[in-house]
């Protein structure tokens, strides 16, 4: 990263958060002769369910104004990541399911069984998976990030956090803007919007946003140019709104929105490897390996085996930030996504008492079509035929009713919830045209690593000369153990026609909240919430494999030989029982369950003084169990090739999430200085933990057990390690926060942020709360800090709006950096997915009219081009294990890894009007 880079960020950093409660584009400091205003209560927030300045709200809470979501060039929650250092919101393998931690806690993975940790409401609304705000948000008013459980306001599913998105609404008032911009890759961004009185008693405001950009990455296989590119843009989104206002106590306001997206998304790029190291050159690679314990390869059989089948693969990879990726030629990353719903929010003042109804419906539907092996040779993919998809159906239906009491001494607030859910995963998962040749050469690979043994377009990936090599080498059971992998390598272009996962979901919810004003200064606010939840299963599926009935007895002996039992059996897994048409086509699964959860909130606040708030809470959090929609446990995955049944619905489920949280708090609110700091303790029991293992998901709810494991929880076995004792927290977050912003002069503000979060695993880990062993790929999680948790971040920002000249143009200097500490991006914690620290910079100038009735502005999006990564993973069928589990255990590691890589660098210039 050049020098300056690193200067600037430091220099933003040391101001030391977002742009938080402030309008920063019009910040200055009072008059000499003025009293010092409070200046948190220019921005009012909603997020203890009531409009509150956010100076008096006794949470950790942000509030990112509409002014600093256009300075910093948000379009989506991703560029929150710029504005609220606690927040860390990345996509991944489909943006149907993007992903938001806060405080490093979050739920990953691209598995829709899975629903977030962190809570998405847009206008009040639920939106069950955080990918749902991966959207263009049109005009928005504000966006507050809650930090910590919210589940007795916001329910199931804010264990860590929460992410409040307001557009604008309606006014009696006629006003409108309208955008253009463009930039580099071909970008274009088109939104309008305009609001008015269409009667005494209705408003009206219409939005809409036009996107079009070509892709980040370069598609080498199919000629480049824009339509070989991957990861483009391609959107369309708009929203209307009515509001009604007979009288003065009576509102209605209807929202209907609509989103249609048609983009290729999302490619990956092979990334270097710690194996990959040439040892001769460096044997003890600085940071890695320094005591020379593990006999690093510079060869990989698994890139031999690709390149013998036409891959375009080196080793060690080229460099990943090329990004050049090499597609399967008739395979495709593209996807029709549509997202839309209606709501209606009723308001009502009785005089001592108010009500509130928020009535929704949601349906969002998103195509799973994809080259899923992430390379040009075919060895599995989505087809892009209507049986690859996600669809959630969804309604929800919250009422309040909130007053006050005792003189005003009591601001009350109870309400009911109900919430029902019907997602839908289809799946064509198929084995490509090459795979069965890419699976025997494994075997053929594994048992002698010559190439002249090997001819992938031969029966067993075999030469004339390493059949006959194997055929002595095997003996008398040579017949059957080649037999075997001639079968193997006929598996190709087979699999799912259409595997139909359904999982309905109904909840509802009774809570109440209030708060106690013992002194003018002092206050108690208390909180409960009781959820229950009923959750039912079923599965349908559709295979053509017709390979695997026959090939299960010829493959024994390959099975039973000690030198291949590993690899085969890994091999054989994958393509039979987790596809065989013996165990899965034509079986149906059903399952269903139900749980209920009490959770709650109370906080002690003093504000001794106007300008001060101090505070302490604990709180109680509740994140809803589930199904794995994946065939994890399905067709013998935890049994070989033993007959399954409904049994297996079961062995989907997994536990709710829990946590209990403690803060304490303090906001300054002064006249040219702003300070907020937060101290927190999060303990999460049964943690809900995805992890993609190179071919399947694994779901487990860690937690920690109270005896001491010796171990066991980082060997090599999934069996050892049990819990025969009680278990506890498996998972702690503590750490601090900072946030400041200062007012110098007149039309400039400045803003910073830190902190400081250790989210760690404790030892003696276990995977559920009745102390099931610990998978043995999360061998390296005790005692280790949560993958997407870095434990430093700081931001900081400056915005500068010089009056230039008496005409009324005025200038703006804005500039924004996000720093983050080193952390690694896999849930396995894998040391060849770590991220090194790195700093992103956004800046953008302008020159805007009187009243801003113009404005001319050039930007930049990370503008130093800053390389790194959202999250690495182990690439689908290609090698296994880690350099680590080889330094732990002995064991040969050939994994190959790909990541999904973060933006580029983006410029441009945007023209805008308002009136």
């Amino acid at each position: 990263m050049p020098k300056t880079a690193w200067l600037l960020s430091a220099a933003l950093c040391a101001l030391a958060s977002p742009a938080l409660a402030q309008e920063t584009g019009s910040a200055q400091p009072p008059a000499a002769d003025q009293p010092a205003p409070e200046f948190g209560n220019d921005i009012i927030v909603t997020a203890t369910r009531r409009s509150e300045a956010l100076a008096d709200v006794p949470i950790a809470v942000s509030a990112v104004t509409a002014e600093a979501l256009q300075n910093s060039g948000a379009s989506d929650i991703r560029s929150l990541n710029q504005l609220a250092p606690s927040l860390l919101v990345s996509s991944t393998g489909s943006e149907a399911n993007g992903s938001a931690r806060i405080r490093g806690i979050g739920t990953v993975g691209d598995n829709p069984g899975l629903e977030s940790s962190v809570a998405v409401f847009i206008d009040g609304v639920y939106r069950s998976r955080t990918g749902s705000g991966l959207n263009e948000l049109g005009e928005i008013e504000r966006i507050e990030v809650l930090r910590g459980p919210q589940g007795t306001l916001f329910g199931r599913n804010a264990s860590a956090g929460l992410i409040n998105i307001v557009s604008k609404k309606p006014s009696f008032e006629t006003s409108g803007m309208a955008e253009a911009t463009y930039g580099n890759y071909d970008f274009l961004r088109l939104a309008a919007g305009v609001t008015g009185a269409l009667s005494e008693t209705i408003a009206g405001r219409f939005d809409m946003v036009y996107v079009k950009r070509d892709g980040f990455y370069e598609n080498v296989t199919q000629g480049g140019g824009s339509e070989g590119r991957v990861n483009d843009r391609d959107r369309i989104f708009v929203r209307g709104q009515l509001l009604f206002e007979p009288t003065d106590a009576l509102s209605f306001r209807l929202i209907g929105d609509y989103t249609y997206r048609d983009e290729s998304c999302c490619g990956a790029v092979y990334v270097a490897t710690k194996e990959s190291v040439d040892p001769t050159a460096n044997p003890t690679t600085p940071g890695f390996n320094s005591d020379g314990a593990v006999q690093l390869s510079p060869n990989n059989r698994i890139v031999d085996v690709l390149r013998s089948l036409g891959g375009i693969v080196t080793y060690p990879p080229q460099d990943p930030y090329d990004r050049d990726v090499a597609v399967t030629p008739g395979r495709t990353f593209e996807n029709v996504t549509r997202d839309y719903g209606v709501s209606g929010e009723l308001n009502y003042d009785f005089g001592g008492a108010s009500l509130t109804s928020i009535t929704a419906y949601r349906y969002y539907k998103s195509g799973g079509a994809g080259d899923v092996d992430y390379s040009n040779v075919d060895i599995a993919y989505r087809a892009d035929d209507g049986n690859a998809y996600r669809r959630f159906r969804t309604f929800t239906q919250e009422l309040r009713l909130q007053g006050t009491a005792f003189d005003d001494k009591l601001d009350w607030l109870v309400g009911g919830y109900y919430g029902h859910e019907k997602l839908q995963l289809v799946d064509n998962f198929r084995f490509g045209t090459q795979y069965g040749a890419f699976a025997a050469c494994r075997i053929v690979a594994t048992i002698n690593p010559l190439a002249a043994l090997r001819n992938p377009a031969a029966p067993g990936c075999l030469s004339p000369t390493g059949r006959g090599a194997l055929g002595a080498a095997f003996g008398a059971a040579a017949p059957l153990i080649l037999g075997g992998i001639d079968r193997l390598s006929t598996i190709n272009d087979m699999g799912d026609r259409r595997a139909v996962y359904n999982q309905l979901s109904e909840n509802y919810a009774f809570f109440t909240h209030n708060i106690f004003d013992i002194t003018d200064t002092l206050s108690v606010t208390v909180g409960a919430r009781y959820t229950h939840e009923r959750k039912e299963f079923d599965g349908q599926f559709d295979n053509n494999n017709t390979v695997c009935p026959a090939q299960q007895a010829s493959l024994g002996p390959l099975l039973a030989n000690a030198q291949l039992a590993a690899i085969a059996g890994g091999i054989v897994t994958l393509s039979c029982t987790g596809n065989s048409s013996v165990t899965l086509n034509g079986l149906d699964l059903e399952d269903s369950f139900n749980d209920s959860e009490w959770t709650g909130t109370a906080v002690l606040s003093w504000k001794p003084t106007p300008q001060l708030l101090t505070y302490a809470s604990f709180s109680k959090g509740y994140k809803a169990g589930g199904y794995n929609l994946d065939r994890s446990d399905l067709g013998g995955i935890n049994g070989v090739f033993s007959p399954r049944s409904n049994a297996d619905a079961a062995g989907l489920r997994f536990e709710p999430e829990k946590v209990n949280a403690y803060e304490i708090g303090v906001k300054y609110n002064g006249r040219v200085f702003n300070l907020n700091a937060a101290a927190f303790r999060q303990e999460f029991k049964t943690f809900q933990l995805n992890t993609f293992n190179g071919s399947i998901f694994i779901v487990q709810n860690i937690a920690s057990c109270d005896d001491d494991l010796g171990g066991a929880d980082m060997d090599n076995s999934s069996t050892t390690g049990a819990c025969t004792g009680k278990t506890k927290a498996g998972v702690i977050s503590q750490g601090v926060e900072l946030e400041a912003s200062v007012y110098p002069v007149r039309g400039l503000a400045l803003t910073a942020g830190y902190t400081y979060s250790d989210t760690h695993y404790r030892n003696n880990l276990v995977g559920s709360s009745d102390g099931e062993a610990l998978s043995n790929a999360l061998f390296l999680l005790p005692d280790a800090q949560l993958s997407n948790a870095p434990k430093h971040v700081a931001t900081g920002s400056i915005a500068w709006t010089p009056d230039i000249g008496s005409n009324g143009l005025s200038g703006l200097v804005y500039v924004d950096g996000r720093y983050s500490s080193r952390y690694n991006t896999g849930s396995d914690l894998f040391p060849e997915k770590a991220q090194e620290g790195f700093v992103v910079v956004n800046a953008r100038i302008g020159l805007r009219g009187r009243d801003e009735i113009w404005a001319l502005e050039f930007w930049g999006q990370n503008i130093f081009n800053e390389q790194y990564q959202q999250v690495a993973f182990n690439t689908p069928f290609q090698g296994a294990g880690t350099i680590a589990q080889t330094a732990a255990f002995g064991t040969t590691a050939n994994q190959l890894f790909s990541s999904f890589l973060a933006e580029p660098r983006t410029y441009g210039v945007t023209l805008r009007s308002r009136f």
